[in-house]
């Protein structure tokens, strides 16, 4: 049985019978795109954001040998005028190579061309022997006018795990079956899925007839990779979850026009799961890129902080080479960590910022093992911190602060009650569990330095956090009380705690007071 060519739509089958949500309009976008100069493409996006069910519908759509008009049945690409015009009408390729990921890297490409070449046999019996993929579908286009859809899923996979030589020759072959001149005779379409955008050499992209649609530019395909924000109310509301924790724990990519996208893999799961945990472990590991942040290019180290604060950071995206192997500043690193789905890229200011809770525990939990002094401790003691706090225990909060001693950090000093802010927010990093966390919040007769909101559905209550700087801290207790900050919490919780925090430079001493109040 084939496993590369025209296998039939048994995958899309699969995805269907589960709980499938409709990107089928991501077809109208293709077909438009058909024998076209924009025919070969290439979408990059963070692991788990629906790159495979995609390819694999698209797969299912185009392929000769099955017919798929029921599986598609009711979904948005059969309002489409063309939609019989394409439906099953074509040799289809499909090439994933997590299915080589058991055999010998320094051989896959190789080895690769030979299976697939079998595979066409298989349906061509007149070709010739030959190891040459390109050599083979030419042969079959000259003799039956054939031209193919080619989709390799995971086409990086060979640019992010094996060592220079293989690189080389994968890329090869990439330019070989595409940039040919005979590739747009071949091809009516190619698809291409990965992580990583197509890898540069020196400033080009080693694919330059192809049309890169990643997170930093994903034009019309932006709502198709994800899950948009109506799409996860519609979810919320089939299964009785809950829209705001969703919210909190999955939002916060910015893919192009659309300014909302969920990680779908974490939302499934929370559906499956019944909570609002972290699942990014089951689609990625931080420890994958871990080395990168503690080589401390350009202050990367600072720029994360700021971050982990609740600050977007400026990015520099066209540097980056599109290759794990050669990183040669923070602009290269967060753009890194973006296209990985550890940040979010914001277009319009082209800045960089933490997306979610799910993935600021990542952060916390990898900056807790990476040896970043005070600050590593800080973010491995944040949960017993914000539990020691409600306990209202100011003795413990005094001395940890002092055990942390950010005012000797060479990543946080303290030059003034912002500065103080920050290294506050980091001490408390878990907290955001269980809070929406907010800085100088309007309340009251003024602002408060920190306010911690919990979640609708929690028990925790409310805390409000005033800092002095060679002052006192009964004296911020006061100016909570004064300034009548706890009024702007009636209603949201039925106690909040109230933690007055002075850092005295004389001394080099935190004091703090701690008291509660009802709203």
């Amino acid at each position: 049985m084939s496993r590369f060519l025209d296998y039939g739509n048994s995958d899309f089958k699969r995805i269907k019978n589960s709980n499938f949500v409709d990107k089928s309009g991501l077809i109208n976008v293709l077909n438009d795109k058909i024998d076209t100069e924009k025919s070969f493409m290439c979408i990059s996006r963070p692991r788990r954001f629906g790159k495979s069910v995609a390819a694999k519908m698209i797969y299912a759509y185009y392929d000769r040998s099955c017919d798929s008009r029921e599986l598609f049945k009711g979904l948005e690409i059969t309002k489409s005028p063309d939609f019989e015009k394409h439906l099953n009408k074509y040799p289809t390729i499909y090439l994933d190579w997590n299915f080589f990921v058991s055999k010998d890297k320094n051989t896959v490409v190789k080895e690769a061309q030979k299976t697939i070449i079998q595979d066409l046999k298989e349906s061509y019996p007149f070709l010739e022997e030959t190891d040459n993929l390109m050599f083979a579908l030419t042969e079959i286009n000259s003799k039956t006018g054939d031209r193919f859809v080619f989709i390799i899923d995971e086409w990086d996979m060979l640019v992010r795990d094996v060592n220079e030589e293989v690189q080389k020759e994968y890329v090869n072959l990439l330019r070989s079956l595409f940039k040919s001149n005979t590739a747009n005779k071949i091809f009516l379409l190619v698809y291409m899925t990965g992580i990583l955008p197509i890898i540069k050499t020196e400033t080009q992209s080693a694919l330059n007839n192809f049309d890169e649609l990643s997170i930093i530019d994903p034009a019309q395909t932006a709502k198709y990779y994800g899950f948009t924000e109506n799409e996860v109310k519609q979810i919320c509301e089939k299964f009785q979850m809950d829209f705001p924790l969703m919210e909190h724990a999955y939002d916060g990519y910015i893919f192009g026009s659309e300014k909302s996208m969920f990680n779908p893999n974490s939302v499934m799961l929370a559906v499956e799961k019944r909570n609002y945990n972290s699942h990014w472990s089951k689609s990625a590991s931080f420890t994958t890129i871990e080395h990168y942040i503690e080589i401390d290019h350009d202050n990367v180290q600072q720029k994360i902080i700021k971050m982990l604060n609740g600050e977007s950071v400026t990015v520099e995206v066209t540097s980056f080479r599109n290759d794990m192997k050669n990183i040669d500043n923070s602009d290269d690193v967060l753009t890194l960590l973006a296209h990985l789905g550890y940040l979010s890229y914001n277009p319009e200011d082209c800045t960089v910022r933490i997306p979610n809770t799910e993935v600021a525990g990542e952060f916390r939990l990898s900056i807790g093992r990476a040896g970043w002094g005070e600050v590593s401790a800080a973010l491995t003691d944040s949960l017993t911190l914000i539990n020691r706090t409600i306990a209202m225990d100011a003795d413990y909060i005094s001395e940890a602060f002092d055990k942390y001693r950010f005012e000797s950090s060479s990543i946080i000093k303290y030059k003034d009650e912002n500065s103080m802010a920050c290294a506050i927010t980091i001490a408390y990093y878990a907290a955001k569990r269980y809070y929406k966390i907010y800085r100088e919040q309007p309340a009251g007769k003024g602002f408060a330095d920190m306010v911690f909101v919990p979640l609708h559905n929690s028990t925790r209550p409310a805390i409000v956090i005033e800092l002095k700087h060679n002052k006192s801290a009964q004296g911020a207790i006061d100016q909570i009380k004064n300034k009548n900050y706890p009024s702007a919490l009636k209603g949201i919780s039925q106690r909040i705690i109230l933690v007055g925090i002075n850092w005295s430079k004389r001394k080099a001493k935190h004091d703090v007071k701690i008291e509660v109040v009802e709203p």
